[in-house]
């Protein structure tokens, strides 16, 4: 099967959304929709600390690896805002995208890369500035083959379905996949939970018990 691209229709999101979204931790993202955790197998490819954090929307690649053939098409589809969901089964065998692709998309202004799957090239890919990468596996062997694939598809990563257009919330935790018909629903709830929380800090520091502050009996 050649390779095969959807054209999805895809509604800008307003800015003022994306900009609070880009202060929700992952960990809480996930505690408000635990069926769209991505599997926390897939791992940034930098220390904790030192990994960027990614906010940015899904083009979404479907790999019959270890056939890369749908990368290379995806690539000069991804820019600013966006990043680079690779579908590729836990394929750990080959990789499916290194450097120069890699830092073909950073040039780009693309937010990163996500592989369910392998990368290589890791020591130039985790200098590349503000450019978050999450993989599943690492290795230095290369794909064979160009033919195959399909972009801009639904593809099953890590356990969770993400659909081209998805936000994908990502830090040192993990990642998470946000439909864009929840953003607006959630938005509040994950910003109530960010109060809460520098709620229970705040009387931690006071000297307040840990059962007062959690309803304990």
């Amino acid at each position: 099967m050649p390779v095969t691209q959807a054209n999805p229709t895809l509604d800008p999101l307003p800015a003022d959304l994306l900009a609070r979204w880009q202060r929700i931790p992952v960990a809480v993202a996930v505690d408000l929709a635990p069926t769209q955790q991505i599997s926390p197998a897939i791992r940034p490819l930098r220390p904790a600390g030192q990994q960027p954090r990614l906010c940015a929307r899904a083009v979404t690649v479907h790999c019959i690896a270890p056939d890369f053939g749908a990368v290379l098409h995806a690539i000069g589809q991804t820019g600013p805002g966006q990043v680079l969901v690779i579908a590729a089964a836990g394929h750990a065998a080959n990789a499916m995208i290194g450097d120069v692709l890699g830092g073909q998309l950073h040039t780009q202004g693309a937010a990163g890369i996500l592989c369910d799957g392998a990368i290589r090239d890791t020591a130039t890919l985790a200098t590349l500035e503000n450019f978050a990468v999450y993989s599943r596996s690492i290795t230095p062997r290369g794909p064979t083959g160009a033919e195959h694939g399909a972009i801009n598809v639904a593809v099953s990563f890590g356990g969770c379905v993400v659909q081209p257009g998805d936000l994908i919330l990502g830090d040192d935790d993990g990642l998470v996949a946000l439909p864009i018909s929840r953003l607006a629903d959630l938005i509040e709830a994950a910003e109530a939970k960010l109060l809460l929380e520098a709620d229970w800090t705040r009387r931690l520091a006071a000297g307040d018990p840990v059962s007062s502050i959690f309803g304990l009996d």
